[in-house]
């Protein structure tokens, strides 16, 4: 009998865990133990003493006394957003295997499960297509003002003017958008960019030259790009190299009126120059759905700016993104109780010796 600790939240339900995994091994005898914290409805902060969050880890929710108490005697573990902490790991000698539902598995001592011998897997590309969408509903709802048109007549005003020819909205067919990072989110979004007649360039120095020709996308340096593009959208990951990517001097070379979305990580963005771009007439449009601190202070500039759309760090919550979540993290953890090769782990070093 395998004892499994399935720790979900408001998104990723324990059951959905659970069940993922008792289909993918029917006969396999397994124990469900069971925790399910809430998603916060605020930001992660600093939790933790040390600041870095609850026991060291980022983006978590619940505590480490929650997670001991829950995981028992459990070799395997489930989770979303569950702290496992060094101390969580060290007081769990019996815990064999953690699988995590993200990108990155942001709310493990990835050190500590190392030095336990522990694998720790996690889900690339889970929220791809949920993320894409968003994207392009941010795009297509700045350049033809639907939010604002939407807020205006709820409050009583007719926007007629809107059919004036300087206030007007833009079209797709035709346009060059621009993307900043060609990843798994990037390039969906250029295909259905693609099916709307846009012209799409890309800057990203580790995209595929043969892929992007055969995708139909062109890549260019950046500046270019901004030069070109009468809308950009950001899809590049965040690293020391790329924090503050678009920034003061290089959002200059956008053409007057262009359209930029950051649905992104909010550090790629300078936030800072984005006020007065609006003031001036650089940026017709923006829309936000990260931020350099969220949520944003209340006296936060962008608020009262003209043509600004922001929503509340959503672009990956689809239910389809929780289901493909579970069902990944549950097939990891059947091909590591069956012995089989692991497709996405994060410390790999751990894997000789660390089977069942």
């Amino acid at each position: 009998m395998t004892t499994v600790l399935v720790a979900g939240d408001d998104f990723i339900a324990p059951g959905l865990f659970s069940a993922a995994l008792s289909e993918s091994l029917p006969s396999a005898g397994l124990s469900f133990r069971t925790l399910r914290t809430r998603w916060p409805n605020e930001p992660f902060g600093p939790v933790g003493a040390d600041g870095q969050g609850n026991g060291g880890v980022k983006e978590a929710s619940g505590t480490e006394e929650q997670v001991l108490e829950a995981l028992g005697d459990a070799s395997v573990a489930l989770t979303q957003m569950a702290p496992f902490t060094a101390r969580v790991i060290g007081e769990s000698p019996g815990l064999r295997f953690i699988g995590v539902a993200r990108g990155g598995p942001v709310n493990v001592d990835l050190a500590a499960a190392t030095a336990a011998g522990i694998p720790v897997t996690f889900t690339p590309g889970r929220n791809a297509a949920a993320a894409a969408e968003f994207a392009v509903g941010l795009i297509l709802a700045a350049m033809r003002r639907i939010t604002h048109a939407d807020a205006a007549l709820k409050e009583g005003t007719w926007r007629g003017d809107y059919y004036a020819y300087e206030n007007a909205g833009l079209e797709l067919d035709g346009a060059t958008v621009g993307l900043v990072g060609y990843g798994a989110i990037g390039s969906i979004v250029a295909r259905v960019l693609r099916a709307f007649g846009a012209h799409v360039v890309v800057s990203d120095p580790y995209a595929d030259q043969a892929r992007a020709h055969a995708d139909g996308v062109e890549l260019t340096a950046l500046e270019d790009l901004l030069r070109r593009s009468s809308v950009v959208s950001l899809h590049a990951r965040v690293t020391p190299e790329t924090r503050h990517l678009l920034n003061a001097d290089n959002l200059a070379l956008l053409p007057e009126g262009a359209v930029l979305v950051n649905s992104a990580r909010g550090e790629l963005l300078d936030y800072a120059p984005l006020p007065g771009l609006l003031e001036s007439g650089r940026l017709g449009a923006l829309a936000l759905d990260v931020y350099d601190i969220e949520p944003p202070p209340a006296d936060w500039p962008l608020h009262k700016a003209p043509n600004v759309i922001t929503t509340p760090h959503l672009a990956g919550a689809t239910r389809q993104t929780a289901d493909r979540a579970a069902l990944s993290t549950a097939g990891e953890a059947a091909r590591f109780l069956r012995g089989e090769p692991l497709r996405h782990v994060a410390n790999p070093e751990v894997l000789t010796g660390s089977r069942p």
